[in-house]
């Protein structure tokens, strides 16, 4: 596996013609900002918004382009601009647009430096980022530290040399809050550095490590315990705490890498470690960024209305023992994903996965990128799980955007139509939703309502080497199976620089006793399922949960935020050990990151 990857990057790498781009991190105020901005102006976007990590050269260029338009922006959709502008100051001028400097007009082509007769091989002139820093849209720092820190409001540290340019800034998470059910502290204390850059305009990366100690709601602790597993975060150390009297925190490690890059002009390739994201809604059926970050090679190819995007990722098969330095089991996933642009407003896209294990080999067939892996498994005979999906998404009226999903686990269709009796084995799942931006005619007040409903066994398999998960924790959405579930959520900007979330969540789950299994435990295998006939959402022992969430932040500096928190979360259980309450109020500072959500 490792020669054949590192013989794919070589071949790719000698073929490079443009710049891919690295990518923005999710929880980005971006993504929010060019989804509003997407319905709101119904100006055709670079990127298909249910493929996400956006690119920051996509965002830009989007960003560039509204601002340059005759639309109705109001002085908050502005700000909203600028803040990319500074985010992404490397990408103020992309190549698909000409730029004029010094009073004149060029193009790219105009940057280049053929170095052969044929004129193919060629360097730039000049960076992408040095003509950037030439923009009118280019901001610099009234008052640097010591002149070389924070040049411009976005960057601790940024270089911009004619084939090379670096961003490097720091990560900072310190939370403090009182649960009213609970004696201790709640408190996170997250710190870490980021770095991106580019070389030769061709070549893109990022990285971030951020060290974490923490200590969580009961309900977190509760998941904790049961998956061993941090949500969000992997393996994890007891850790305690003098200053703050703490005897069950959680110390840990995370970081995210990736390199990115072009084969073609349209065809790019990023290569890493980290998280992906298919959808439109708070919520994916698909594929989500609630599990831990894993390793992946994804291709994405983008022509005409077309997006096409395949993800080949290593996971792993279970937690590893604390007390041990095993090798940890793994399983692997070949994903593919084509999404189609009817139109500026309607897309459709469709899903396929398949999750497999080989005695931590990959199966080579699945690196074909265009073919049905069902066709394969049934080729080669395998035990695997393989997932379809479709999505849609519909903008209208310049304040809506309607969207949903359904993954199809198995299913046989005389089971669920005709003999309609509740068949294990029909597993599926369906989103629905509705966006609301400026609603009532209040700028900035965002709405968005969604529903999941998820059937008992649903991304489940024989054991938990074919399973949808990744480290104990779900690829789709973190209630695993057997719910359903409906939420609401409100964002409003009152003025500049403050942002009031505000989301409920009601959701009502089927789950098990010791020795049983309902079918809501992903890394239970279905063949302990307790029914053949007559299962349905909800089964087994019912809970019901109902949790709200406010947070009110406030930017002080670009990207530093000021945060005040309140949860509120309520279950009701037939098992009573499974029942529990928070009610929690905090707040803190954050830096270069975004809003952490335990919302499940």
């Amino acid at each position: 596996m490792q020669k054949l990857l590192y013989t794919f990057i070589f071949l790719t790498l000698t073929q490079i013609i443009n710049a891919q781009g690295s990518s923005l991190i999710m929880g980005n105020e971006a993504y929010h900002t060019m989804d509003r901005l997407s319905i709101k102006s119904g100006v055709d976007a670079p990127f298909h918004t249910s493929l996400k990590n956006f690119t920051r050269k996509d965002v830009t260029a989007y960003a560039s382009t509204l601002d340059s338009l005759n639309i109705d922006l109001t002085a908050l959709d502005k700000e909203d601009l600028k803040f990319i502008f500074r985010d992404n100051n490397e990408w103020l001028k992309t190549s698909e647009f000409a730029t004029t400097i010094a009073g004149k007009r060029e193009s790219i082509e105009d940057n280049k430096a053929y170095v052969d007769s044929t004129r193919t091989f060629y360097t730039f002139t000049d960076s992408q980022a040095a003509v950037s820093s030439k923009s009118d849209n280019y901001f610099l720092s009234n008052r640097p530290i010591l002149k070389y820190f924070y040049k411009t409001p976005a960057n601790f540290l940024e270089i911009d040399k004619k084939y090379f340019h670096l961003r490097v800034n720091p990560i900072v998470d310190f939370k403090i809050g009182k649960d009213a059910n609970d004696d201790e502290l709640i408190f996170n204390n997250t710190r870490g550095v980021e770095l991106r850059g580019g070389i030769d305009d061709r070549i893109f990366f990022y990285t971030n490590i951020l060290e974490t100690q923490a200590r969580f709601p009961n309900y977190v602790n509760d998941y904790i315990e049961k998956n061993e597993t941090i949500p969000n975060g992997g393996l994890f150390k007891n850790y305690e705490s003098t200053v703050f009297d703490i005897t069950d925190g959680y110390d840990y490690l995370i970081a995210q890498g990736f390199i990115g890059f072009n084969v073609t002009k349209h065809v790019g390739v990023q290569f890493g470690h980290g998280q992906n994201f298919i959808g439109n809604g708070m919520r994916s059926m698909l594929l989500s960024d609630f599990a831990t970050n894993y390793f992946y090679l994804k291709l994405n190819t983008r022509v005409w209305k077309f997006n096409y995007q395949n993800i080949f990722a290593e996971l792993v098969a279970g937690p590893k023992s604390r007390s041990s330095d095993d090798l940890l089991p793994k399983k692997y996933t070949a994903t593919h994903h084509l999404s189609y642009n009817i139109t500026p407003d309607i897309n459709i896209g469709i899903f396929e996965t398949v999750v497999f294990s080989r005695n931590n080999q990959f199966e080579f067939q699945y690196l074909n990128p265009i073919i049905l892996y069902r066709s394969i498994e049934q080729q080669i005979g395998s035990p695997d799980n393989v997932l379809l999906g479709f999505d849609a998404k519909w903008n209208f009226l310049n304040h809506f955007s309607l969207y949903g999903q359904l993954i199809l686990d198995e299913f046989k269709f005389d089971e669920l139509v005709s003999n309609n009796n509740g068949w294990w084995g029909n597993k599926f799942g369906i989103q629905t939703g509705l966006k609301y931006i400026d609603a009532f005619g209040i700028d900035h007040l965002d709405l968005q309502v969604e529903a999941n409903i998820v059937r008992p066994y649903t991304f489940t398999h024989r054991d938990s080497s074919a399973s949808y998960t990744h480290f104990n924790q779900a690829l789709a959405h973190p209630l695993g199976a057997n719910f359903k579930e409906y939420l609401v959520n409100l964002r409003y900007v009152p003025v500049k620089n403050l942002i009031i979330n505000a989301r409920v969540a009601m959701f009502e789950q089927g789950e098990d006793d010791a020795g049983s299994n309902w079918g809501s435990d992903l890394i239970l295998s279905h063949d302990t399922r307790e029914l053949e006939y007559g299962n349905e959402i909800g089964q087994g022992f019912v809970s019901n949960t109902l949790m709200g969430r406010l947070n009110v932040s406030y930017q002080v500096f670009h990207n530093m935020f000021v945060d005040l928190d309140y949860i509120f979360r309520s279950k009701d259980s037939e098992l009573d050990i499974l029942e529990s309450e928070t009610n929690y109020i905090g707040g803190g500072i954050r830096i270069n990151l975004a809003r952490q959500r335990m919302d499940f």
